[in-house]
């Protein structure tokens, strides 16, 4: 770790310096249990070694390191061996003379583990050494395996001991080269060890995996894997491979989340053996991530027993860090730009930094936010990290606060030069692409999440946003996933234009799927349209609904997409004609809706709200505009948020102009009871007029000028809240039942602008152009130069607005475009020459978007020919397929 000042002087610091700094916290901070010593901390004398510069960079702890070779060799007569502790304690590295007695080595290994020599046993290649034996008459060789055995029938795992014993026995012959061709029994022992885990016991399974660590099995492999011969390696990786890809399928879930040590341990041995960039350390850092986010991390260090801390976490964020930020460095534009970062490190970096600001994140709940530089107070001195118990935070804030500067100087740095290809591109330059694009989203949102933590940073985060608001809905459109969490985006809608909102909010809605079986099907009569539309739709499970629709309308041959839409089209003109008394239209604007509070007077008007939540969620599933919008009232309440006076004026003109007059008079005026108002409101029900108190009390109590704001906002309440808060709330359930849940669904809606879900419900509110419906059709059997699509565009140019609607209904089944005109289509539009006779009127197959009409031989023929059919009554129902 770099030091204090450096990071509080220079916030803006580069990762890069971080890259020499050791990815693991010093030899001090490692933790331990009291009964397991560093073997390799011992010499012959038993006094402690200090490590060297290289070793101490090697991010294994010293329960591992005992397993890998010594760099001392042997002088003539001394020996170096490993004693395996089979009663749960580490292994052991011992040098001896060869003229040493056993019975000595017996004394030197109480004085480490405290286990009397009356109970030890030394096993050498199958046999007891006797102690009053030298090691050179046990025939002892340098840095041999012995086993202390004595403990054996103490442990509760005996099978285990013996069964991993056995496997590091075979790792270290393999190693010596006394079996050069590796066998299977690594990978089948190892499977054994996973299978008799504990199933049901989550001790013993704690106990049962700790067996792994404690006889050094993973520092074996590593140290395996490190072999120079290809064949020990390909086996360590084979093996390293299935014990932690099988112990996430093989054990329960509350088990598997148990070997996170195990796993940390790989990471931390494979780390400073092979290298942050080795493929099975970044597999092994992978399913640590994939823990730690599932289970959290410990705000403490553990004390004796084993838990993922902080400290064991943070080298991880860190080293992923400086590896994103070389990926995004604009000095190396030439590679990064394209490739960008990886997708497993960017993955690997979300996993790891959810944990730690939860933990740091804790910490800046009971302190605020966090300003820099940073104050002696809440934990971040000395004595204040002791009493928050805390101990690596300062330096873990610190270097967060420079991840995060660094991250998105970079980064804005990257979503400039974006917009400035698309400058390109608008000058015909071609497409821009980058595959390095893709994973800006995930970093971005990253970067978000950090912000929270430091004073000011979340509203810098946002400043920038807005400064790069092209590229980063570019990136939202292209690549934000249905799977992925947007809130954080949703949040700030601000800096995101309509694209991006829809985009957003379409991916709470479910994926229509393709296949037949699995879609809802309906056969409805025309005739009665809105009643067995209700009965298919309301009474069915929301989970059939979610997959699809099939559509067809009795005695009709017609099938498919095209007749869905028309369906859509004409049901959701049939739920909001306030001949149905469901919805009321605004006076101001006839194509806006809201709850009528009169719907009571059906008694099913609750269950049909409900249909028509389902029926609009389903619409916005499909793609379909329909034709209708919704009052900002109605809009709001979807969105959970309060109505206030101006939300009112297009759904109550008269009680808008009321409610302004009242506030704007002059406050002696309504003192002398000018208005003679009290906290009342009449309504009408069934033909009867009746009084409603809007307060305790309301009848007698007088409006003036101290209480006149109360009462507008208790009638406004009353007008368009508390009288349709049934037909609201099962709207918004039938929504919601098609979007999964009521928080989705509120989401879905504060995600958009009223503007914005104008269009995505009603389409483009531009009259149809002419010019856009014929650069966006192509023809079949025709070309551009045939009489008859000359004829074809000057009749349609020709046309009411109306009459442009009712041809495009008949051709496509739909009506109303979307905001982008025709070029928002899911398809081009088509025009096939059929051999039909003259005298038959045009076809469509409006699934293809397909209009068919024989060679009209003339003008007149034609455009007769197209007026029958973009008449109102027969336009409808034309399609064909």
């Amino acid at each position: 770790m770099t030091s204090n000042a450096g990071a509080v002087n220079n916030p803006k610091r580069k990762l890069d310096d971080y890259a020499s700094d050791d990815l693991v916290p010093p030899p001090s901070a490692v933790r331990m249990r009291k009964d397991q010593l560093a073997p390799s901390s011992f010499t012959d004398d038993s006094r402690p070694r200090h490590h060297s510069p290289s070793s101490s960079s090697t991010p294994s702890s010293s329960s591992s390191s005992s397993m890998m070779p010594s760099s001392l060799a042997s002088s003539s007569g001394r020996l170096q061996f490993f004693v395996r502790l089979l009663s749960g304690g580490n292994t052991l590295v011992l040098q001896t003379e060869s003229t040493d007695s056993v019975k000595s080595v017996h004394e030197k290994i109480q004085f480490i583990t405290g286990i009397p020599i009356i109970e030890q046993r030394l096993i050498y290649r199958g046999k007891q050494l006797q102690w009053e034996q030298t090691l050179a008459e046990c025939e002892v060789q340098n840095d041999a395996g012995l086993q202390l055995v004595g403990r054996m029938r103490s442990t509760g795992h005996p099978q285990a001991w013996q069964l991993i014993n056995d496997l590091v026995s075979q790792i270290f012959d393999l190693c010596k080269g006394q079996n050069p061709r590796p066998s299977s029994r690594i990978k089948t022992r190892l499977t054994e060890f996973l299978t008799m885990t504990p199933r049901n016991d989550a001790e013993q399974a704690a106990e049962h995996l700790q067996i792994f660590l404690s006889s050094c099995a993973p520092a074996a492999l590593v140290m395996l894997y490190m072999s120079q011969a290809k064949v020990n390696k390909d086996t360590a990786d084979e093996s390293i491979r299935q014990f932690v890809n099988s112990s996430k399928s093989v054990l329960p879930k509350p088990i598997y989340m148990q070997c996170a040590p195990i796993v940390l341990e790989f990471c931390k041995l494979l780390s400073g053996a092979a290298g942050v960039d080795d493929s099975l350390y970044g597999l092994c850092r992978s399913s640590l991530g994939g823990i730690v986010e599932s289970i959290g991390i410990s705000r403490w260090e553990s004390n004796g027993k084993d838990v993922i801390a902080l400290g064991d976490i943070f080298p991880f964020v860190r080293e992923l860090g400086v590896k994103l930020s070389r990926a995004l460095d604009p000095s190396m534009e030439s590679l990064n730009a394209f490739m960008g970062p990886s997708l497993s490190d960017v993955r690997d970096f979300t996993a790891f930094m959810r944990p730690v600001r939860n933990v740091i994140g804790d910490h800046v709940a009971i302190c605020s936010p966090i300003a820099f530089p940073l104050q002696e107070e809440c934990g971040t001195s000395e004595e204040g990290s002791k009493r928050y118990g805390m101990p690596y935070y300062r330096e873990q804030i610190k270097c967060l606060h420079d991840i995060y500067f660094d991250l998105l100087e970079k980064l804005e740095l990257c979503l400039k030069k974006m917009e400035e290809l698309f400058v390109g591109k608008e000058k015909g330059e071609g497409e821009p692409f980058a595959l390095g694009w893709s994973q800006y989203l995930a970093i971005l949102k990253e970067i978000n999440g950090i912000s929270k933590l430091f004073k000011g940073s979340e509203d810098e985060f946002w400043k920038k946003m807005r400064q790069r608001r092209v590229s980063l809905c570019f990136l939202i459109v292209k690549f934000a996933k249905r799977s992925e969490d947007h809130r954080w985006i949703l949040e700030h809608k601000e800096v995101t234009n309509f694209e991006a909102r829809r985009h957003l909010a379409k991916m709470m809605l479910p994926e229509v799927k393709d296949e037949y079986e699995e879609l809802h099907e309906m056969l409805i009569d025309r005739s009665q349209l809105l009643s067995e539309s209700f009965e298919y739709i309301a009474h069915a499970d929301p989970e059939s609904l979610r997959g699809g629709l099939f559509m067809e309308f009795k005695n009709e041959e017609a099938t498919g997409p095209g007749v869905l839409r028309e369906w859509f089209f004409l049901v959701c003109q049939a739920i909001f004609n306030p001949q149905n008394a469901l919805f009321v239209a605004c006076p101001n604007d006839r194509r806006r809706f809201f709850p009528n509070p009169a719907s009571k007077v059906d008694p099913l008007h609750l269950e049909y709200f409900s249909f028509s939540g389902r029926v609009i969620a389903l619409a916005l599933m499909h793609k379909i505009q329909v034709g209708v919008v919704f009052d900002r009232v109605f809009f709001l309440q979807l969105s959970g948020k309060n109505i206030s006076l101006d939300d009112i004026r297009d759904a109550d003109p008269y009680l808008y102009s009321s409610c302004k007059q009242i506030l704007e008079m002059d406050p002696e005026m309504v003192d002398q009871d000018t208005l003679a108002l009290t906290f009342v409101r009449e309504v009408e029900e069934l033909g009867s007029r009746k009084v409603v108190e809007l307060c305790p009390n309301g009848r007698s109590t007088m409006v003036t000028s101290k209480n006149r704001e109360q009462y507008v906002e208790l009638l406004i309440q009353h007008r368009f809240v508390t009288s349709i808060a049934e037909q609201v709330a099962h709207f918004a359930q039938g929504f919601a039942d098609i979007i999964t849940t009521l928080r989705l669904q509120k989401s879905f809606f504060q995600s958009l602008d009223l503007e914005d879900l104008d269009w995505m419900l009603h389409g483009s509110e531009t009259a149809v152009s002419v010019e856009d419906w014929k650069a966006h059709t192509d023809y079949n059997g025709y070309k551009e130069s045939d009489p008859q699509i000359s004829w074809f565009w000057k009749i349609v140019g020709c046309m009411s607005a109306e009459q442009r609607k009712v041809l495009l209904f008949f051709w496509t089944s739909i009506k109303y475009l979307p905001v982008e005109g025709f070029g928002g289509l899911a398809s081009r539009l088509y025009i096939y020459k059929t051999r039909e006779s003259y005298d038959r009127l045009p076809s469509s197959h409006t699934c293809f978007y397909r209009l068919c009409f024989p060679p009209y031989p003339s003008m007149d023929v034609m455009q007769d020919r197209l007026r029958i059919i973009t008449q109102e009554h027969v336009g409808c129902s034309f399609g064909t397929w």
